[in-house]
């Protein structure tokens, strides 16, 4: 009796799994895909793109403070003075321009800040930390730039010499001042508020850059492993094939031959 013949070539069960197997030359390797282990390289580049975003965005926000500072030149109420050639005094003593200013300067804290966490989030909406970090850092530099642009800009604070100049009983403004250093943080505050909330609701979720693009979303089918050459698979069917026939071949010839060579 003839024993079956082994196949030429029999494909190991590791041969339809090369997927999971670790790339050649050491590479990161990840049992859930290649994508979830990125290199050293792609690290690099997403951390270097990262603070470039983080930077722009401290930089613009920060440049934002001019116009801050300009528009609350222009929108602070005055304060009052008069000098009688011996001392300088409040033209209205029971005017409250001095707390107009600090509560204009506030406000305008308040806008700038939601318009600036609403803007960096409308070009960047993939966020990050680097980002809110860079978001944070312009919303302290911006409302300071935006002070001394406003002190700087107007009415002296030589209050003496302004008075010496304009004469007796004449009324001149006051140097623009901020008493309330409080109101510095309105900008930041209100920026980091706008971004948090807008990136809650509207950011990307969880995976979402990953797995964009199988449609179905998590009730999609899952990406299958790869499958094994065409050429193996051919070739280990041919041999399976071929190995029982040549089996049944021999044996039934086998048994065929013993009864007529005993009769």
């Amino acid at each position: 009796m003839t024993a079956p013949l082994t196949p030429p070539h029999r494909p190991s069960s590791d041969d339809h799994h090369d997927w999971q197997k670790p790339p050649a030359g050491g590479g990161p390797f990840d049992p859930r895909g290649p994508h979830w282990a990125p290199s050293e390289a792609e690290h690099g580049s997403d951390l270097g793109a990262d603070l470039r975003r983080a930077g722009v965005a401290a930089a613009a926000v920060t440049v934002a403070g001019v116009l801050m500072g300009l528009l609350w030149l222009w929108l602070a109420p005055r304060v009052p003075l008069v000098s009688d050639n011996t001392a300088v005094f409040l033209s209205d003593s029971e005017g409250e321009e001095a707390i107009g200013a600090d509560g204009t300067f506030a406000l305008l804290g308040l806008a700038f800040g939601a318009v600036s966490g609403a803007l960096v989030f409308w070009f960047q909406r993939r966020g990050g930390i680097l980002l809110s970090l860079g978001l944070g850092v312009g919303s302290v530099l911006g409302p300071v730039l935006a002070w001394q642009v406003g002190t700087r800009l107007g009415p002296t604070d030589d209050v003496v010499a302004h008075a010496r100049e304009v004469g007796k009983g004449v009324i001149f403004d006051a140097p623009l001042e901020l008493h309330a250093k409080g109101a510095l943080l309105a900008w930041g505050l209100a920026a980091m508020a706008v971004h948090l909330g807008v990136t809650a609701v509207f950011g990307p979720r969880e995976f979402e850059g990953e797995w964009g693009a199988y449609a179905g979303g998590w009730g999609a089918t899952a990406p299958s492993a790869p499958s094994a050459p065409a050429s193996g698979a051919a070739g280990s069917s041919g041999a399976a094939g071929s190995g029982p026939a040549s089996g049944a071949a021999g044996s039934s010839g086998a048994a065929g031959s013993g009864p007529a060579t005993g009769g």
